[in-house]
Parts: C-alpha cells; sequence; structure tokens
C-alpha cells in the first residue's frame, strides 16, 4: 500500500518554532495507533521516528486476528492459525484456539496505521530523539516543543527522568529470529532447556517465510546459538536476523507531564512476550485522552492522570503473568509444566484460558469494559470495529 513518505528535513524554523499540538515520538505500533486515533480531530500531529516506516521490523508480527479486523488492517495478514503445537520435553500438545492467531508483513501493517491517520492533520518527519527539557524535545534535526507529547519509542524510554535502564541488568527479555524463506502449517513454541532454560523458542510461519527464533527470560542468556540451532532441527537456513529486548513489567505510563505507551510503559506481556496488540491498545486509549484534551473536554493533567490510571488497573493482570513467567523459568524442565501445557488441549479449558488472555487487551468493538473508561472520563466514543472514519 502507498504510504505517505517520511520527510528527513529540520525539524524547526529559523526562530526554533514548530506548528503542532501533538507530538509523537515513535512510529511503530503504539505511536501509529495514538496517531490514528487523533484523526479528524483537528489537532496538528508530528510524528518523528529516526527510521522509514516500516524499516524496523523487530517481533515477529503475530496478533490475534480480531485485532486486524478491528482496525481494518487485514490487507497485512500473511497466514492465520486456529491452534498451538506446544512442545516439551516430555511430549507435545496441539492447544485449539477460540479466536484466529494471525502472522503479517510489518511494513504493510505500519503503512495501514499511516493511511488511517489524517493527511491534512498529521505529518511524518524522520528524527532521532536524543532527551528533552520539560516540553522541548531534542533531536538529530533539530529542537521541537509541543504542549501534548508522547514517548512510544520502546523499552529505552529516551523521555524519561529516570535512569536509563541497560541490559542484561534490567528488567527485560531478549528475544533474537531469523526469517528464512519456507512455509509451514502450524505455529509451534517449544518449552525445553535444550533450547533455553528459562524462555521459549518458535516457528511462526508467514505464507512464504518462516520466522523462527528463542526468547529468553532472563537477559543474561544468549539466544544465538539455540537460534541457529532450532532453525537447523527444522531444516532451515539460519538467515535474515532481527532481534530485541523486550520489557516484561510495567513501568508508570505517565511521567513529568509526558504519555508513555508501549513498550516505554512496559506494555509488553509477561510470559508470552506478545507486545503489538498492547501496543496498539495502551495507543489507542493514548489517543482517546489527546483528543479529549483537543476538544476541550479535558486539561492535559487530567489526561495524563486518567490515562495513567487506566494504564495501571492492568498491573494485577501483568503481575501474576510475571509470576508464572518465574515458575516457568523455575519449573522447566519439568513433568509438571508438561501436564500443564497437556491440560489446555481440552477445549473448554483452552477457551477459558485464552478468553481472558484475550481480555487483558481485548480489540475495539469487543464489549471490553475496560476499552470504554477513557471515553467515559471525557474522550469519544468509539465507532464500530473495523469501520473506516468518516472524513470531515
Amino acid at each position: 500500500m502507498p504510504a505517505r513518505v517520511a520527510k528527513r528535513a529540520q525539524l524547526t524554523g529559523s526562530d526554533g518554532s514548530r506548528d503542532c499540538d501533538v507530538l509523537i515520538c515513535g512510529a511503530s505500533f503504539a505511536g501509529l495507533a495514538v496517531a490514528r486515533e487523533l484523526a479528524g480531530s483537528g489537532m496538528r500531529v508530528l510524528v518523528i521516528d529516526r527510521y522509514e516506516l516500516g524499516a524496523r521490523q523487530t517481533s515477529a508480527c503475530a496478533t490475534p486476528t480480531l485485532w486486524l479486523e478491528a482496525l481494518d488492517l487485514l490487507s497485512s495478514l500473511r497466514q492465520s492459525f486456529d491452534g498451538i503445537v506446544v512442545h516439551t520435553p516430555f511430549r507435545s500438545a496441539r492447544w485449539p484456539l477460540p479466536w484466529s492467531f494471525s502472522t503479517f508483513d510489518y511494513r504493510e501493517l505500519c503503512a495501514l496505521l499511516w493511511s488511517q491517520a489524517d493527511p491534512r492533520e498529521a505529518e511524518l518527519v524522520r528524527a532521532t530523539v536524543t532527551g528533552r527539557e520539560g516540553f522541548t524535545v531534542h533531536t538529530d534535526r533539530g529542537e521541537i516543543t509541543a504542549p501534548l507529547v508522547v514517548d512510544a519509542l520502546g523499552w529505552r524510554r529516551i523521555l524519561s527522568r529516570e535512569a536509563t535502564i541497560q541490559p542484561p541488568n534490567a528488567r527485560l527479555s531478549r528475544g533474537l529470529e531469523v526469517h528464512p524463506a519456507g512455509a509451514g502449517p502450524e505455529l509451534e513454541l517449544w518449552i525445553d532447556p535444550r533450547y533455553i532454560r528459562a524462555g521459549y523458542a518458535w516457528s511462526f510461519p508467514a505464507r512464504d517465510e518462516m520466522r523462527v527464533g528463542v526468547g529468553s527470560f532472563w537477559p543474561s542468556h544468549h539466544v544465538k546459538e539455540p537460534t541457529v540451532r532450532l532453525a537447523g532441527d527444522l531444516q532451515l537456513p539460519a538467515e535474515g536476523y532481527q532481534g530485541n529486548w523486550i520489557p516484561h513489567q510495567l513501568r508508570p505510563a505517565v511521567e513529568d507531564g509526558v504519555f508513555f505507551t508501549g513498550d516505554s510503559a512496559g506494555h509488553c506481556l509477561p510470559l508470552t512476550a506478545e507486545g503489538i496488540r498492547t501496543a496498539l491498545y495502551f495507543g489507542l486509549a493514548c489517543g482517546r485522552e489527546l483528543r479529549a484534551v483537543g476538544a476541550g473536554r479535558a486539561t492535559r493533567e487530567q489526561a495524563l492522570a486518567r490515562y495513567g490510571a487506566f494504564s495501571a488497573a492492568h498491573a494485577r493482570k501483568f503481575a501474576w503473568l510475571l509470576g508464572v513467567q518465574r515458575a516457568v523459568g523455575r519449573l522447566t524442565p519439568s513433568r509438571a509444566v508438561t501436564a500443564a501445557v497437556r491440560s489446555v488441549e481440552n477445549r473448554r479449558l483452552a477457551a477459558w484460558v485464552f478468553g481472558h488472555y484475550l481480555a487483558i487487551a481485548a480489540p475495539p468493538g469487543s464489549g471490553n469494559p475496560a476499552e470504554a473508561r477513557p471515553a467515559e472520563a471525557g474522550g469519544v466514543q468509539r465507532q464500530p470495529a473495523g469501520l473506516q472514519r468518516a472524513r470531515p
């Protein structure tokens, strides 16, 4: 899909000014979701990122298909699955899913999200963010000041006043994968210390490409050698590397007047390391609060308080998943883990488990009460799932 190209230009005029109401730092899932939610708001939105749109894929790019449907992103879909095959050292099991899971093309999905931002209001510019002072953000292309600032830059949380977290001594997981050409019928996971002691390995088919990798809950454990070995076991070449550090603990979603969303706020589910739908989910919530400010229904301080409370309301579920993550790291390999894996073969139990799991960050239009909270607090009501916004 054609996308509005990111400009590589000086951000500010000769007097250091820039005409925008919202500055979004980061143009991946979370930042683009914020921009999408602001379409038609009348607010002037500037999105900045150091790379071209969709140029830096850092995950296996898979999410519940319901999210692709709800945000009208289905054309980026590559392959869908109605179950997950899980391997342990003792046996394998197939978990039936009550909803399908799909791999997608990262560049195309980013282009689709950006196309849903209003071209009369939103601009995308290439620039590297280096820090901030108050509401002035420093970049390699100049400085820019905006009344509303969003950090969607990832786990480094560049606009934070806190000390920078440094892996491997940080609350992060790590993942690496290869992308050889190939095809397969099943979404597969390995909970097996032959690949990683605390974590899991995966194979995600994406039509004509295989996404094979290893993730470790313990950041000091290296993942390259087991990734190469897993690819070899699957008779695939280890080529097309990509990897990233993965936050596995919530962090404050607001700080010193700035909104944080996606990985910068720890919006990545522990245990599964699923961060795409959570980035979209919290990005949309952030956008709703910003939209309320633009409409005069809330002050910046009220929007910060509501968005911060919305994110914090998910802390218990994130903490529970983190507890399970730690237990898996201690117990693998064991027959207890294998027994737990086998139990999810039961269709009724699988529906219960994955229903609750989806509800942590449910797609728009699903009826999840959490989805409505920002709107009820002063934001705008969501449109029916899957419908394009009407352009004014």
